[in-house]
């Protein structure tokens, strides 16, 4: 027997002689010479606190401290395909002291606990104290598989190519040391190799245009403004922190993906602030106008249906983080690889039209509020009202069906596309001359319009209280009446504002024409419609400003209008 044990030792040591070597200078290291602060009292032995060459727990290698036999609350996720269950392997042996409910000095090979320094006891509570909860933790102990690999659609690296420093388990789970090497702290924390630019998240991690991303290759350091947006790391470019600028693998603030924050959009704007990021994307939504980024927590999921059934906008709605990119294109830069609804109500991923990511909202999506204006054709559904089967649309979906429009200035043609953007966007962002960041995120003017556009009647015509309409429209041309011989009558004359007869997106009269009910009524003969006969003809069955259209007719050269029903001409 003398002869078994002395093998039994030699080995042991000769299997962890180099791991021995490493663990005394690291806090793995609880005897009395441990460089950390939690210590023993005066035990010598370095390995005692996690193996024993005998009577060991059964399980390798020679552990010597017993399975803390409790359930754990594990990682879950509505986007997680790996079944994840209790911990085994390796991770319940680390748990034995990081779950913090047995004692430092109870093991195995000893009758009585060794005394630790200080009188303490268990894991301090602290980050490495990780508890019974590992929701908020990594997922350890699943099996990771080729198949896992297919329904992560490519994102994860096949198990075979695991062979370096990070491993899986002999039976092919995914453990506490596939990151961590209990003996070696060479990398902080640890680690098997360094997490510096993402490094070890990438080991397994393929991330769709994650090559690409500033937050992956970008060189901006914080400049000590506001709150530090990487307390965890020692790191101090966006591309070193890589994939800790947004997730936290121990101890993170959103369970579900292991988010660094719990309120989505703080993940996003610990950088964009204007601290990190060049442009303050943050201040935005203080503006009166804003997509509400702040309204609803916890609603948002990755694999929700494209059509938004439950209303809410965070950013990850609009923005891929692992590709989203600098640079404009339609719909490249901010909105690579994001999802989207055609003009046929069905899913595109990645969109191609910037468009279809405005219909996951503004579109199908049930619970929209009621139109700012009242009219003839009321459609809260923006895919129908640029729908180009329309008798009238602003050229977003497809190009207008008016070959005729003088006014069009700023190299605009009858054949041109606009998109959603081009009205709908920071009223000071490079689209309106300014030097804040580009996007609808929040405008001075309501419904995030870009310009100011008066909607009130009565309203008095400036070159500002139209000045959406004449970015594209030519204030000149409008109130030269070259497409309406009453142009002026109307806006100028009347104080009539654009919005009174003209419905931005979308309706079911020629040339935009949906009047505004609020001021508009029907007819003497209760018509309230506009026809129209020609090029720069048409006629009009509505009363307004005290005026009855019954009809009232014009025509390219009339100079005026013919009015019948005793409302006289304008």
């Amino acid at each position: 027997m003398r002869h078994s044990s002395i093998w039994l030792v030699a080995i042991f040591l000769s299997a962890s002689q180099i791991g021995y070597a490493s663990v005394v200078t690291t806090k793995h290291n609880l005897s009395v010479s441990s460089p950390g602060s939690i210590k023993a009292s005066t035990e010598s032995q370095v390995c005692i606190f996690c193996h024993t060459p005998h009577n060991s727990a059964p399980a390798t290698p020679l552990w010597n401290r017993q399975d803390p036999g409790l359930s754990y609350i594990p990682y879950s996720s509505s986007t997680a395909n790996a079944s994840i269950g209790q911990p085994t392997g390796a991770s319940i042996l680390c748990l034995s002291c990081h779950d913090g409910t047995i004692a430092l000095g109870k093991v195995l090979s000893r009758v009585t606990d060794i005394e630790m320094q200080g009188g303490v006891t268990t894991m301090p509570i602290g980050s490495t104290r990780l508890g019974t909860d590992l929701s908020d933790d990594h997922p350890i102990s699943f099996q990771y598989t080729s198949s896992l690999v297919t329904q992560r659609n490519g994102e994860l690296v096949e198990p075979g190519t695991l062979t370096g420093v990070v491993k899986l388990d002999g039976s092919g789970q995914m453990q506490c040391t596939a990151c961590h090497d209990p003996h070696k702290n060479d990398n902080g924390k640890f680690l098997v190799m360094s997490n510096q630019g993402g490094a070890l998240c990438e080991t397994c991690h393929l991330k769709t245009g994650w090559s690409q991303t500033p937050h992956n290759i970008s060189s901006a350091t914080w400049d000590g403004g506001s709150t530090d947006p990487w307390p965890n790391t020692s790191w101090n470019t966006v591309s070193d922190n890589a994939c800790q600028n947004c997730h936290m693998p121990h101890n993170a603030g959103a369970n579900e993906r292991i988010l660094n924050y719990d309120v989505e959009e703080a993940n996003c704007t610990a950088c964009h602030n204007g601290h990190v990021a060049s442009k303050n994307i943050s201040s935005e939504f203080n503006k009166s106008s804003f997509h509400p980024i702040d309204s609803r927590t916890g609603v948002h999921e990755p694999n929700e249906s494209a059509i938004v059934n439950s209303r809410h906008v965070e950013c990850y709605d609009c923005h891929d983080p692992h590709a989203a990119k600098s640079g404009g294109g339609d719909p490249a830069g901010p909105l690579t690889n994001v999802r989207g609804v055609s003009r046929t109500a069905a899913e595109v991923k990645p969109i191609t039209n910037e468009y279809q990511l405005c219909f996951r909202c503004h579109a199908d999506s049930t619970g929209k509020p009621a139109p700012p204006t009242s009219r003839v054709f009321a459609e809260t559904n923006v895919r129908l009202e640029f729908d180009t089967s329309q008798p009238s649309y602003h050229p977003v979906v497809g190009t207008g069906r008016n070959p005729n429009v003088p006014s069009l200035t700023n190299g605009l043609s009858a054949s041109s596309i606009i998109k959603c953007t081009d009205c709908h966007n920071n009223n000071n962002g490079p689209g309106a001359g300014g030097t804040g960041p580009n996007g609808p995120h929040g405008s001075n003017y309501n419904h995030l319009l870009e310009r100011q556009y008066l909607t009130q009647d009565p309203a008095s015509e400036s070159a500002s209280a139209y000045a959406l309409c004449y970015k594209c429209h030519d204030r000149s041309s409008i109130l030269g009446n070259q497409s309406f011989s009453l142009h002026r009558k109307h806006i100028a004359g009347e104080n009539t504002s654009c919005n009174t007869c003209h419905d931005p997106h979308g309706s079911g009269f020629a040339r935009l024409i949906n009047f505004n009910t609020a001021v508009v009524s029907a007819s003497g003969s209760g018509r309230l419609e506009f026809n129209s006969t020609g090029t720069f003809s048409g006629e009009c069955y509505l009363n307004c400003h005290g005026k009855n259209h019954n009809p009232c007719t014009y025509g390219s050269g009339m100079g005026g209008m013919g009015c019948m029903g005793g409302g006289g001409g304008m």
